[in-house]
């Protein structure tokens, strides 16, 4: 493999990971406060075409980038509202906000379809951005930037700062954290609210530096992948980073081996699609043998806390 090549697929590797990056760390400030939201994918697509509306309409893609951050926490209200106020089952109102997703962005994108926009790409000199070697560095969006940023800014935020420890405790144990007088309920809804706007930005990532364009379901299920890589990180954000950067590589593969043809045509182009979830089922199998696992899990998670 030439040096060409190889730089081609790191960049395109990164691209391709960073909105599973955003989506699963949002869900695992989500999870490590108890709360399970299935919902990401509907948050995804909903921050997908509502950045890419206001990108194509401003022709700012920093407005888009905050117009998807405010949608998807727009949007996790929803299932905030349903499961801490009012304590639905929080497996199934995720799964709903999810099809509520799709519907959204289906009915509200429909007057964008196939309507270009241009990528949001790097913002350094082309003595960088284009360099034969360089690139490799700074080819990138800044929004790739920023989710790298995020990676430490939450760990940070998790293992160095008192909110982090009050987030994790409500998390571990609920009650005992309402009995010493923390606002259980306050804190996840922050919690939910972070979780949406991250994987608004992650659905904003597919048009603007992916896919320049708006079609329906956009997201190809991306959100599911984030769900099973934050299992997979066992709820740490230096794992996270390392699973969507291997999630990545193989959606990466996917698309050089359609390329390359050749002996690569032996197996059905269904076959490559379908290599991102095929990993992620494996995962999660591997995973589910390793009764340590749970350990890592927070104690709450998914339990719904009444206040006595």
């Amino acid at each position: 493999m030439n040096v060409d090549l190889t730089i081609a697929i790191i960049i395109t590797m990164v691209g391709a990971s960073t909105p599973l990056l955003f989506a699963a760390l949002g869900e695992l400030v989500v999870e490590k406060s108890g709360v399970l939201n299935l919902g990401v994918e509907g948050m995804m697509l909903t921050g997908a075409v509502v950045g890419f509306a206001v990108t194509y309409t401003s022709g700012n893609p920093w407005l888009g980038i905050g117009a998807a951050a405010i949608a998807g926490a727009s949007v996790s209200m929803i299932f905030a509202f349903l499961t801490l106020s009012l304590s639905a089952n929080q497996v199934a109102t995720g799964l709903a906000l999810t099809i509520f997703g799709a519907g959204f962005s289906a009915l509200f994108g429909k007057p964008f379809t196939g309507k270009p926009i241009d990528i949001f790409g790097s913002v350094f000199p082309p003595a960088l951005s284009e360099h034969p070697y360089l690139r490799v560095f700074f080819d990138y969006s800044p929004l790739v930037y920023f989710s790298l940023f995020m990676v430490f800014a939450i760990w940070w935020f998790l293992q160095k700062t008192r909110a982090g420890l009050i987030l994790r405790a409500v998390g571990e144990n609920d009650h005992s954290a309402h009995s010493i007088g923390y606002s259980v309920l306050g804190v996840r809804y922050g919690a939910i609210a972070f979780g949406g706007a991250m994987a608004g930005i992650g659905g904003s990532c597919f048009p603007l530096i992916l896919t320049p364009q708006w079609v329906e379901g956009l997201t190809g299920g991306r959100g599911w992948i984030a769900l099973a890589l934050v299992v997979f990180a066992a709820w740490r954000p230096g794992r996270l980073l390392a699973g969507a950067y291997l999630f990545g590589l193989i959606a990466t593969m996917e698309l050089y081996a359609k390329a390359a043809g050749g002996a690569f045509r032996i197996i059905p182009s269904e076959l490559w699609a379908s290599l991102p979830y095929l990993a992620t089922i494996i995962v999660l199998v591997l995973i589910s043998l390793r009764h340590k696992i749970s350990s890592s899990a927070p104690a709450c998670l998914g339990k719904p806390f009444i206040p006595n």
